[in-house]
Order: structure tokens, then sequence, then C-alpha cells
């Protein structure tokens, strides 16, 4: 990998699997749990991790089940809820108690299926970041698999920055560089099977469950969570708030990443709200 990030580097078995992790900080303010996307390893994550741990917290990444360097599992295990007992495995293990967790796009759907059927006795502030909300009598996920296969491919054939960049063309160079770097590490099935649950599970199912302390947070310009979307969630679960961050579209910090900060200090424990 051509970009270093600097996240500390271990594996823990959890849940049946091998599961590798990138850790940042320390929890001088609290432990932040990040839940990355469908094809984003936990190193894609490492300058919004760099940036918390600034701030005083802990932060875990894990790839997850099927990406980087995380055990490949079975077909047929790419469900909400083998993804959200992987988190009970990794916060069991590492003993993190309730953690904030900060999910983008599959990670907040998972963050969600979480909190509803692992976190028995409380959770942490959910910060759920751009959720799919499609489903059965939804509408599709607005990126087909298609796409994603196509970025796949060009990855395990070496892929390029500027081939990147045709699908993320807000994307600092950095970013861009790493995505290129380590896509080819998300295993085919793993991402096929979790784009098949954007379609098959549905979101508001956990969404209308879910209890503070939780914030939706999306992006402005997003086709994931567009506007009518928003006002569905909210009139389904009234009690979480829903916060945008303008210019940016569906990869909220990757569009605009002062903007997502802006949204997302006053949120996190410890910090001072303006």
């Amino acid at each position: 990998m051509s970009i270093a990030v600097s996240g500390r580097s271990h594996t823990i078995q959890a849940n049946g699997l091998s599961h590798h992790l990138l850790e940042y900080g320390d929890a001088r303010r609290g432990t932040i749990l990040i839940l990355p996307g469908i094809t984003s390893p936990a190193a894609t994550a490492d300058f919004i991790a760099v940036a918390l741990s600034d701030m005083g917290f802990r932060v875990v990444v894990p790839d997850l089940r099927g990406r980087g360097k995380t055990t490949v599992a079975a077909s047929g295990n790419y469900r909400l809820a083998d993804y959200a007992a992987d988190v009970d495995g990794i916060v069991s293990a590492l003993e993190l108690g309730a953690p904030t967790i900060i999910g983008h796009s599959l990670g907040a759907r998972i963050a969600a299926a979480y909190a509803v059927g692992f976190a028995l006795h409380g959770h942490g502030h959910l910060i759920l970041v751009d959720p799919p909300v499609s489903g059965p009598g939804r509408g599709p996920y607005p990126t087909n698999r298609e796409a994603f296969l196509t970025q796949l491919h060009e990855a395990q054939q070496g892929t390029t920055v500027e081939q990147v960049r045709r699908f993320y063309p807000k994307w600092p160079e950095r970013e861009l560089q790493l995505r290129a770097d380590i896509l080819a590490t998300c295993d085919e099935t793993a991402v096929v099977e979790t784009h098949e649950g954007f379609q098959t599970e549905d979101f508001f199912e956990y969404w209308t469950q879910i209890a503070p302390p939780a914030t939706l947070v999306r992006g402005a310009d997003s086709p994931v969570v567009p506007a009518q979307a928003a006002a569905d969630l909210a009139a389904a679960n009234p009690a979480i708030p829903i916060l945008s961050v303008p210019g940016a579209g569906h990869m909220v910090p990757w569009d605009n990443f002062e903007g997502f900060f802006d949204v997302l200090a006053p949120l996190l424990p410890g910090v001072r709200k303006s």
C-alpha cells in the first residue's frame, strides 16, 4: 500500500472469525468505534480516525468480514445479523463497554442492527451516517451492482487514481490513492451479497426501534438518503434527530470533511457544544 496509515494494526478472534482492526489514540475522552461501508476496508477511515484521536478519543476501526485482512465468510453469511454479531463480538473482546459508534452507509445499517439486536443494556451514541434506506417496497439502492463490480475488477487489475476519480470526483487525492491501493482486498461475494441485502433487508425495521442517544447524519445532496427519505425517517422515529451536511453526497466525510466535523463534533462525548 503506497499510502501509509497510522493506526495500530492487530487481530482478534470474535464471532468465529479473525477480525483485523486499526486502533488510534487513547480513551481520555472515551472510545469511538467506526463501522465502514460496503467497499471500505478499515484503512479508508484513517483520515477520520486520526482527526478523532487528535481530539482525545480511542478509535477502533475493523475490517468488516470479507474485507481487508478479516476472514472471508461463507456465502450466505453477509446479512445484517451477521455483521451485527461481529460488532457484538468485537465490543466484548476489546471490553469497549458502550462506545460511541459512527457507522457510514453499510456501517450505519450495521450499527442500527447491533443496537436493536445486541446492545440489550444500552448503547453509546449511535451516529448513523447516510444509511441506505433501500429495501422491500422502498426502491433500489442508487448504485447498482455492476458499478461496484466494475470498480472492484479494476482494482484487482491495478486501478489508477484517475479511474477511481470517475466515481468519486470530490475526493482528495490521498483518499483516491488509498482506495486504489486497498479496494482489491474486498471479497467479491461479500460485496455482491451485501449489495443484495440493500434490496432485501429493510433499514426501517431497525430504525423504528432505535432509542436515543442516536443521530442520523446525511449528505444534503445524497441520493442514498434524499430529502423525501429523510422526511420518512423523521416520521417513523421522531425521537432521533436528522442533521444534514451541506455540499456532501453519500460519501459525506470524503465529500466535505470540514462540514462533516462541524456536525459531528457536538455529538461526541466531552466536546463542548457551541
